[in-house]
């Protein structure tokens, strides 16, 4: 057994006392380099024990053998369900392929942890929360950034009605210049669009989040492509990107409105000509307002505007770590039937928002979400 294997004996033994609890068996299905950080996540849980693998590549396939010993692989997914009959499944495909195995893990019995954006549209959305229901499974969006200690902060604010009516929201996903050069991220038939669906969707679900996730019922947006489907010759961080298949957007600019009156700016880009990259948001209320990096909450204490900032919000807030929380909640709901933090229901809504502004760009006008 190879050294970082995740058996269950290297989970339950490396440093800590052997683990003796109930375990869940979990597949993974896409192996492509997200999983890589999900299998190092795991080896932190003694709850999961890592069954099997699914890819088309083989090359993947080979990495999953011969760096983390995972034995059982397949190339079709509907297989690998029968014969090895996981307890969960986390899927991990192009966007295209969320839908249909998470689907078919449910109805096999499975609970699934699905990677964002949730599907391609609602409607798919909507199909795999019925198979969670029929079939009493869990299911859950990888929203890891729910379980950051500045989100966390926030939440903690907002409950403390320290903001009063949230009014205003903006989120900014934007890099200088960082269009993928590996996978399928600028090929809008697989991904379903660019940097709003990729980037874009990780931080207007955690402001939804802490808005205390309001109904969506209208978008208006536009979205526009001029770098991407060019060659590049300028200097960059992930240079020699596929141009020839490039159809996403460059940029998109949407704004959100919410049953509750409130409203949500919303700017995603992978090349964009501004300073530096930005991962943020704001929100602003009746009684004060905030911000996401640096955590700061903006208000009016004994007369006089004031901007606190937190001594400490946590030791750790890496990508591992926010992985780590991510799987821990899923598999304490599986186990234990805890309830989720970013349960398929949550997906919906942000797929709501994600369809609508591509809906609205395509139109030219604002557009219903329903």
């Amino acid at each position: 057994m190879p050294e970082k294997s995740v058996s269950t004996e290297s989970l339950g033994t490396v440093g800590r006392r052997k683990y003796t609890g109930r375990k869940l068996r979990v597949a993974l299905i896409g192996c492509g380099g997200i999983t890589e950080v999900y299998i190092r996540a795991m080896q932190t849980l003694p709850q999961i024990e890592l069954v099997a693998g699914v890819d088309i590549k083989a090359d993947r396939l080979k990495v999953m053998d011969q760096k983390y010993g995972i034995k059982r692989l397949y190339r079709d997914w509907k297989r690998m369900l029968k014969e090895v009959k996981p307890q969960g499944t986390i899927v991990c495909t192009p966007n295209i392929l969320h839908a249909q195995p998470t689907i078919d893990s449910l109805n096999a019995g499975a609970h699934v942890l699905v990677e964002k954006p949730m599907a391609m549209d609602p409607e798919q959305c909507q199909q795999m929360i019925e198979a969670a229901r029929k079939n009493r499974r869990k299911l859950a969006v990888g929203f890891q950034y729910r379980f950051h200690p500045n989100t966390e902060m926030l939440l903690r604010a907002r409950d403390d009605r320290r903001f009063g009516k949230i009014m205003f929201a903006r989120c900014q996903a934007l890099r200088r210049r960082g269009i993928p050069n590996w996978g399928v991220f600028g090929r809008k038939h697989l991904q379903g669009g660019g940097p709003m669906i990729d980037i874009g969707v990780h931080v207007i679900e955690m402001a939804h989040y802490v808005m205390g996730s309001p109904t969506p019922v209208a978008a208006a947006a536009n979205i526009w492509t001029y770098m991407g489907n060019k060659q590049n010759d300028v200097a960059c961080t992930w240079p020699g990107w596929d141009y020839k298949s490039y159809t996403v957007e460059d940029l998109a600019i949407g704004q959100i409105r919410f049953e509750n009156g409130s409203i949500m700016q919303i700017e995603a880009s992978f090349a964009a000509h501004v300073k530096e990259d930005v991962w943020n948001f704001t929100l602003v209320g009746e009684k004060g307002g905030c911000q996401w990096d640096p955590p700061m909450v903006f208000t009016d204490r004994a007369g006089t505007m004031v901007n606190e900032s937190p001594v400490y919000v946590g030791a750790r807030s890496d990508f591992a770590y926010l992985f780590e929380r991510k799987l821990a909640d899923w598999v304490e709901a599986c186990l234990r039937g805890t309830p989720l933090r970013a349960p398929g229901e949550a997906g919906l809504a942000i797929q709501k928002m994600l369809d609508g502004v591509y809906r609205a760009a395509e139109a030219g006008h604002e557009v219903e979400i329903s």
